[in-house]
């Protein structure tokens, strides 16, 4: 890694101590808020009103020590068994076979009919949060990514095996159940109620250091960060490591108000960037993930970009605002809605949009099915247009399934989009094919999908439409492999998708 190079950390403690450039480790990291002090005793609850004192005096330095002492029982160790692939004994790295990028595609060529790597257990540590008495517990969906086994350790040091209910990785918020009763609780803050200044607290693992406090203040609301478009970032300067991931954010009245995600570093480990999942965002995806193994999200089909302030001029505003329209997908909402490229979109349903970033997370909590009331700016001129929100087509992103549903044909593990006329005509398609935008764990990872690439056939069926797409994964095989047409770059090649049967 570049010293230069300002990299994103996701804090996870194990499994990336393997992974090193030039001389330093990457490692996962955490998002952390400081708490605040002197809690008095009262019933634990996952509603702010059972926090109404206030821990801390916000006219001093705060004293943390009685918020700790209250909710530091109900933040939880996290330990994980993983497996991953592991490079051929004495193989220089980057070399096709040998654990470099183009394995999957390459091995086969040099290695015909050798077996391919073993996969090795590797363990990882990350943190969480208790969030009902008989043994809910909310993480981050990284900290439990490829997990063969999950561990829960109290601070009681009661250890329990965890059941993964679901993990939803646009998020990158995770479910699981502990088998316990009268487990202690921690209390559900308001994320919007927050403000930039305001002291929080932040109790994890870093490390491995188990029941660690840092604490500092909110130094952004909203932060828009790379391939996270649904989650608007709280920024705080609370020291967090790797091993911080998935452990809850306080604010000064003992209410957790963010999940510990990520940091931005050039090391590896803090320097002063550390961001967390508002609370409300991750609450809404725990919902859905319990209720149903699987998060819903709105969709417009809109590309959008960023406003600066030439381009502001140029479509007449006084200054930079909004989302400008670069793309509508055909038979979208939005293209029945009649927003156009060009619109600059600067109120959704009564929110206003001052960046681009402030679109998406609106859009995907939407009710699906309901209808959405647009203000754009349209030749100088504002309109307002009223479109009905559908959902977001993905194959399964998420890897959750609700208890006891059996998925017969199980699924691909990726999520996908329809390609525009214009994405067709410059890959030289006459009409088919689905890009694959995220690729999660499952069959498709397995046999070298990535994001990027382009789906154009399953079995001896050609892939018209996500739609289509989910209708051939239900109809497959559920017992034998079988063969996916890939077009990657200026390339097209067949690779082999395990059994589609199993969950995730």
């Amino acid at each position: 890694m570049s010293t230069g190079l300002k990299a994103r950390v996701l804090l996870t403690t194990g499994v990336v101590a393997a992974i090193v450039v030039g001389a330093a480790a990457i490692l996962p990291t955490a998002w952390h808020s400081p708490a605040s002090a002197a809690i008095p005793p009262g019933p634990t609850a996952t509603s702010p009103a059972a926090a109404a004192p206030v821990f801390a005096s916000a006219t001093g330095l705060p004293d943390f020590s009685a918020l700790v002492e209250r909710y530091g029982p109900a933040v939880v160790n996290i330990t994980v068994k993983q497996e991953v692939k592991t490079a051929a004994r004495g193989a220089p790295p980057g070399m096709p076979g040998f654990g470099g990028p183009d394995d999957d595609q390459l091995l086969p060529f040099f290695f015909r009919g050798m077996p391919a790597p073993p996969r090795q257990p590797v363990m990882g540590e990350g943190s969480g949060f208790i969030i009902s008495a008989d043994g809910l517990v909310l993480t981050n969906a990284h900290v439990v990514d490829d997990a063969t086994q999950v561990t829960v350790k109290l601070t009681d040091r009661r250890e329990f095996t965890a059941k993964v209910l679901g993990k939803d990785r646009q998020t990158d918020v995770a479910v699981l159940k502990i088998d316990a009763k009268d487990l202690p609780t921690v209390v559900m803050g308001n994320s919007d109620d927050l403000k930039v200044g305001q002291w929080v607290l932040a109790i994890g693992s870093p490390f491995g250091f188990e029941n660690t406090v840092t604490a500092g203040i909110v130094s952004a609301k909203g932060r828009a960060l790379p391939d996270d478009t649904y989650v608007p970032f709280i920024q705080t300067d609370a020291a967090v490591n790797p091993g911080n991931s998935g452990g809850p954010l306080f604010n000064l009245r003992g209410e957790v108000v963010g999940i510990n995600s990520q940091i931005f570093s050039r090391t590896g480990g803090y320097q002063g960037l550390s961001f967390a999942i508002p609370i409300d965002v991750a609450m809404r995806v725990q919902q859905e993930l319990v209720a149903t193994g699987h998060v819903s999200r709105g969709w417009l089909g809109v590309g959008i970009q960023g406003m600066s302030r030439e381009l502001a001029a140029s479509f007449g505003l006084d200054h930079p605002r909004g989302a400008l329209v670069s793309q509508v997908q055909p038979e979208s909402p939005a293209a029945r809605a009649g927003l156009k490229a060009g619109d600059v979109i600067v109120e959704f349903d009564g929110h206003p949009i001052v960046d681009a970033s402030d679109l998406p997370p609106l859009v995907g909590a939407a009710t699906v099915g309901g209808s959405a009331r647009l203000k754009v700016i349209r030749e100088g001129k504002e309109r307002v247009l009223t479109a009905k929100v559908e959902q977001l087509a993905e194959a399964n992103s998420q890897d959750a399934s609700p208890a006891g549903t059996d998925k017969t044909h199980g699924s691909l593990g990726v999520a996908v989009a329809d390609l525009s006329p214009e994405q067709r005509a410059q890959l030289g398609l006459q009409s088919g094919g689905v890009l694959v935008t995220a690729v999660g764990d499952g069959p498709a990872a397995e046999a070298g999908i990535r994001r990027g690439d382009v789906l154009l056939r399953l079995g001896q069926s050609d892939i018209k439409d996500t739609r289509q797409l989910r209708e051939l994964v239900a109809a497959a095989p559920a017992d034998k492999p079988i063969a996916i047409l890939v077009r990657r770059g200026d390339n097209t090649l067949y690779l082999a998708l395990g059994s589609l049967s199993r969950n995730g």
